[in-house]
């Protein structure tokens, strides 16, 4: 008990709208389904977790998150509510004290009831029919701060070899014990398949359809995470948790659940890193970057592409370090800087350049050449808003790119068909744009992203100026008919 207001708790109990009194019945009632009907909860004792900083015992933190998870529309984690995680390692730490209130880094089993916790009620509100959204996005350099010295560390392993009937003794408000079981090869190898499945149909059609197929199988292999196996399968076991953790990070960003989207980065982050894979984790926070220069924020992409570079350790092949530097490229165009931009966008070229034909990791595989063209036809076409000289170079690159896409990749296609179009209104070219703008629009239909709807917002705020064309007023008319009737008020794609 810290004797001080909870004031995490206090906001969200604020914002459910509860009484301490309706919140005491929910929470007795709720128990009794979990499977605890002795907990008898009173008004009192919900005051002192509110005013007084009082911490309840387990299973009560599990039940509020699980109630203010239903009640908000939005995943809330024990972290959120302000109460601390009573695990084996490390001090006793205040949430609500600190510039870091998830107490990143997490050690293993902590990491693995996070992940499990999260998914769980992330599914949650998929079953309720609940729309998720968070309340805000840590900032890069509050992730950076607290990850950086950790993640340039190795796991430590144990002396000595796991039992696959021995669980972890990890904090059991992130796991169904009953889910819990010792794999073997093929089961990983069976798991680790359905990430290239999700990742194809990702790349194909957008997020929005398998998000939930995704988070269900990574919320699996939290549970089978809870036994320790031998070292060579739990570091496999940690791989396919990393992929699919980025997978429902990208997929949850490419239908708008930005916060949601960015937790799953973090634990793709660690999840990489007990895994012993490095690069993964630097390529899961790249994530994260995209995500806020997507959203406007640049300054914190370039804050968390210095993590991911930073922790990707020397392994990291040429190639990767050439799709870092096209982020941090994109970044640095989002806000004006456009000597700076093509200094790294020269870099990435020679990286990429210099790739010796080495096996690339399952996740790097699609960074291809039309994936550098792309990102550099993004780039250009971004830091044209700033210099309208920049729309020639990003026209060429697109072209590039679209020529260079192969099946599979509609959804890059699209944004390479948005780029190339806006690039052209900001030349000045309102004949070939209204073209490649309706060729984006052909395949509106076959994706499903937030992302889309977002440039597409970008592309139109462009047409305002040749609204007096009749070719271009019918185009606008057909993009608001792709919109969404009641579109979000989202920060413009790629602007500071």
């Amino acid at each position: 008990m810290t004797g001080q207001t909870n004031t995490r708790l206090a906001d969200l109990f604020g914002l459910a709208g509860w009484s301490k009194g309706e919140l005491a019945r929910l929470v007795n009632r709720q128990a009794a389904a979990m499977g605890h009907p002795q907990l008898a909860t009173d008004t009192s004792r919900v005051r002192r977790w509110i005013d007084r900083g009082e911490t309840p015992r387990d299973p009560v933190p599990r039940v509020l998150a699980a109630l203010f998870t239903e009640r908000l529309g939005r995943v809330v984690t024990i972290e959120d509510l302000g109460f601390v995680r009573h695990g084996r390692a490390g001090k006793k730490q205040d949430v609500r004290k600190t510039e870091n209130p998830d107490g990143l880094p997490w050690p293993p089993d902590r990491a693995a009831a996070v992940l499990t916790e999260f998914t769980g009620m992330d599914l949650m509100l998929n079953r309720r029919g609940l729309v998720g959204a968070g309340a805000a996005l840590a900032a890069g350099s509050v992730l950076s701060n607290a990850m950086h010295d950790w993640l340039q560390t190795d796991p430590t392993r144990t002396g000595v070899a796991p039992r696959a009937t021995d669980p972890l003794h990890a904090d059991p408000a992130g796991f169904d014990r009953y889910e819990a079981a010792p794999i073997g090869s093929e089961e990983i190898e069976a798991l680790e398949h359905s990430v290239i499945v999700f990742r194809a149909w990702d790349a194909s059609r957008g997020g929005g359809l398998q998000r939930k197929a995704v988070v269900g199988q990574l919320n699996e292999v939290g549970g089978m995470l809870a036994y320790r196996h031998a070292d060579h399968l739990q570091r496999r076991l940690w791989g396919v948790a990393a992929n699919l953790a980025v997978l429902a990070g990208w997929m949850s960003h490419d239908v708008g659940l930005e916060p949601t989207a960015q937790k799953y980065f973090v634990i793709a982050a660690h999840a990489a890193r007990e895994g012993g894979d490095r690069p993964r984790a630097g390529e899961a926070l790249s994530r994260a970057a995209r995500q806020m220069v997507h959203l406007g924020r640049p300054d914190d992409a370039l804050d968390l592409m210095k993590l991911a570079k930073a922790g990707s350790g020397e392994r990291v092949l040429p190639r990767t370090q050439a799709m870092f530097h096209t982020i941090e490229a994109w970044a640095q165009a989002s806000m004006g800087r456009g000597q700076a931009m093509r200094r790294t966008l020269g870099e990435a070229e020679d990286l990429f350049v210099s790739d010796t034909g080495e096996e690339k990791p399952s996740w790097m595989q699609n960074f291809d050449e039309a994936d550098m063209h792309g990102m550099q036809a993004l780039a250009y076409r971004t830091l044209a808003e700033h210099d309208p000289a920049a729309a020639i170079p990003a026209q060429r690159h697109a072209k590039l790119a679209i020529e260079l896409r192969h099946g599979g990749h509609e959804r890059s296609k699209l944004f390479d068909h948005i780029s190339l179009a806006s690039a052209c209104f900001i030349a000045d070219d309102p004949e070939q744009a209204d073209r490649y703008a309706r060729l984006a629009l052909m395949s509106m239909g076959d994706t499903s992203s937030h992302r889309t709807w977002d440039r597409l917002r970008e592309m139109y705020r462009l047409t305002g100026q040749y609204a007096g064309y009749s070719s271009i007023e019918s185009l606008r008319e057909e993009i608001e008919l792709a919109l969404p009737r009641s579109p979000v008020n989202r920060p413009r794609t790629g602007q500071a």
